[in-house]
């Protein structure tokens, strides 16, 4: 006994206090959920009972379900943009040579240095006069929030694919050209199928980046219709944080089931690409 535990058996017990460790922050938000009181001062780990009162106060009492559709409209639309806009930048950049290629590399990388919010009165000025002329892409609107997240997110995501794109073999390309294929299909029949997995991984993190988004989102949201996930729960528990805390929690855990699901839908798009080899023979 005393042999296993010095080989192996303290393994096991980094193990479990890890799991512990990290699942409690989950079961303390669950337990709070499921608290029938609702209120921060009554929440324990283990719960003195159950009920759904706070999920069902979410979703009558507040605009949640408004606040859940913006999100995941944003988030997705604007992680299905930035993937195909930084594809087509990654491909340009990976097989064409033409001037000013490295010139435009490294701007991206020196802008991706400084985050976003350095120029959120910038932003904020021109989204002044947008909602004046345009007021369909302006302030409380789901579509001039995705430009904005759109201009944030194709530098780091096109140095991301560009790497990759820099690992597919150029004689598929050249191949493909001289059976008579264009650049464009090229590249969506020969390299989008090859570069799956670094697709799946940037729309997977574009996707959680933006759902979980509140600064940006807090400036230009102000609506209660308009508002996002993350806006709209920081609503509850900033000015009640003990009442409101039950029904918090229990839009966290809601709020965590489209990242879940678009997870477990990409999951084999990566595995697939991890494994199946370009060349075969």
């Amino acid at each position: 006994m005393t042999k296993w535990l010095a080989r192996v058996g303290w393994r096991h017990a980094v193990a479990v206090l890890a799991v512990v460790f990290s699942l409690f922050p989950i079961v303390f938000v669950a337990s709070a959920a499921l608290n029938p009181l609702g209120t921060l001062s009554s929440t324990s780990a283990v719960p003195t009972g159950a009920s759904l009162g706070n999920f069902a106060n979410l979703l009558t009492d507040t605009d949640f379900p408004r606040w859940f559709g913006n999100s995941v409209l944003v988030a997705g639309v604007s992680a299905l943009a930035s993937v195909f806009l930084s594809a087509l930048a990654a491909y340009a950049f990976s097989r064409m040579r033409f001037r000013g290629r490295r010139l435009g590399l490294l701007a991206l990388l020196l802008i991706q240095m400084f985050p976003q919010f350095l120029a959120i009165v910038a932003i904020f000025l021109m989204f002044s006069t947008i909602t004046e002329l345009w007021p369909a892409i302006g302030f409380n609107q789901p579509w001039g929030l995705i430009l904005l997240y759109l201009g944030g997110a194709l530098g780091v995501n096109t140095w991301l694919m560009k790497g990759f794109f820099d690992t597919v073999p150029r004689e598929l390309d050249e191949s493909a050209t001289m059976d008579g294929a264009s650049h464009a299909q090229a590249f969506f029949r020969i390299l989008l199928p090859l570069v799956a997995p670094i697709l799946a991984v940037t729309g997977l993190l574009a996707f959680i980046g933006t759902i979980n988004e509140f600064i940006i989102a807090n400036v230009f949201l102000t609506d209660t219709g308009a508002k996002t996930l993350s806006v709209g729960m920081y609503g509850l528990v900033a000015g009640e944080r003990n009442n409101n805390f039950g029904m918090f929690c229990a839009g966290t855990l809601l709020t965590a089931v489209p990242t879940v699901l678009v997870f477990q839908f990409l999951q084999r798009y990566i595995v697939n690409g991890l494994t199946a080899g370009a060349v075969k023979g």
